[in-house]
């Protein structure tokens, strides 16, 4: 058997719908890969997807837990792989990704973390775009996320290093997780090709909990950055009031 260089944490709940696709876009990846399923006691299809699957999964659990950061700590850390990341349930890896990603470490061994660009699909009207994702750089992140966790390939080294994502967060853990890879391995290494897709529906927290998001995300930059860029204060209404009303409103 051929040794796994990826271990892939993929957490889910209540995404049965979707998480068939995301298996399947890991599965057919040209990369060695061990993959945990962690799922917080769905009671949707989740259980017979699962199941059709449990032959290629290197492991896999369905009960209650602490949430979603739990759940990707709990996986990685079931893996021995020198490489780790994690993909939501409701995402997918495009053909190749995780190998551009693999190659981009492997050409900058004093990188800690890759980063490529991905789609975002906005399910409610089967539209595809770009994702936001934009070149590195300190001042660039203390202005928003410009890392797309989908595309995302990170060394173990530097996960174990720095403690995985922090349980306590539970929206912006992976912009907060950005920041202290930073801090601990330098600047990331950025692939240009598109190596994932983002799915954007109306059950994502993102979409749900829109101020809780904005509020951890402006915790995360106040510990990492020493302060708060006016950008935050200036873009609060159009990122939480004035979207949070129109995924009410269904557009």
């Amino acid at each position: 058997m051929t040794k796994a260089l990826v271990t892939i944490a993929v957490p889910s709940f209540r995404q049965g719908r979707f998480l068939d696709k995301a298996l399947s876009s890991i599965f057919e990846q040209d990369v060695p890969v061990e993959v945990f399923v962690m799922d917080g006691g769905s009671d949707d299809e989740t259980p017979a997807i699962l199941e059709r699957w449990k032959d290629r999964l290197a492991g896999w659990r369905s009960h209650a837990d602490g949430g979603q950061s739990e759940a990707i700590n709990e996986g990685i850390a079931r893996g021995r792989a020198p490489y780790v990341c994690w993909l939501n349930s409701d995402d997918w890896f495009l053909p190749q990704g995780l190998s551009r990603l693999l190659a981009a470490l492997e050409q900058a061994p004093g990188a800690s973390l890759a980063y490529g660009r991905t789609w975002d699909w906005i399910e409610a009207n089967d539209l595809r775009r770009r994702s936001l994702v934009l070149p590195f750089s300190e001042w660039i992140m203390a202005q928003l996320n410009v890392i797309s966790q989908p595309g995302t390939l990170m060394r173990r080294s530097a996960w174990e290093a720095v403690g995985g994502v922090d349980a306590s967060l539970h929206m912006a853990m992976d912009y907060d997780l950005w920041w202290r890879i930073y801090r601990y391995g330098g600047p990331p290494v950025r692939v240009q090709e598109m190596v994932a897709v983002n799915r954007v529906h109306g059950h994502t927290k993102t979409n749900m909990q829109r101020h809780r998001h904005y509020k951890e995300a402006m915790a995360v930059v106040q510990r990492h950055y020493g302060r708060i860029p006016l950008k935050w204060w200036l873009a609060q209404p159009y990122a939480v009031w004035w979207r949070s009303w129109r995924s009410a409103d269904g557009s």
